[in-house]
């Protein structure tokens, strides 16, 4: 089953991953920054020089000047899998995303992110996400 753990639980992360592409769209740092554990991991293997971000103020420093590069971006999530087992969690999900570069170019990347959460005094935050590219830029 794709699913498991309380109901509640699976709710919270999800909202979570609603608040991360809803900080990419408002693009929203301190919110976006929320969703991550301090002592995280984003690995973006597609990227030059993001393939192994490590702790929360090097992850957010990265996104800032990534975001820097698109006036334009829009996010989009559908949640594939959620397994919640006590105080921890793995989920995968669907990033779709259309953004304009800085020269004007269109990109409409789609990708899959694999996720490792953590709870920590009663909030789910993201502690790994590893983003592989499926389709697009």
């Amino acid at each position: 089953m794709p699913f498991s753990g309380s109901t509640e639980d699976r709710l919270a992360i999800r909202e979570l991953m609603d608040i991360y592409a809803d900080a990419v769209n408002q693009r929203d740092s301190a919110l976006w920054a929320s969703t991550w554990a301090e002592d995280s991991a984003w690995k973006l293997p597609v990227i030059p020089g993001m393939e192994n971000l490590k702790g929360k103020d090097t992850i957010v420093s990265s996104w800032e000047a990534g975001m820097a590069m698109f006036p334009f971006i829009f996010m989009s999530i559908s949640v594939g899998d959620i397994q919640v087992s006590g105080d921890t969690a793995t989920a995968r999900s669907y990033t779709s995303e259309v953004g304009t570069t800085l020269e004007g170019e269109e990109i409409r990347p789609r990708g899959q992110y694999d996720d490792q959460l953590v709870k920590v005094d009663g909030q789910w935050f993201f502690k790994e996400r590893v983003f592989n590219s499926m389709y697009g830029e």
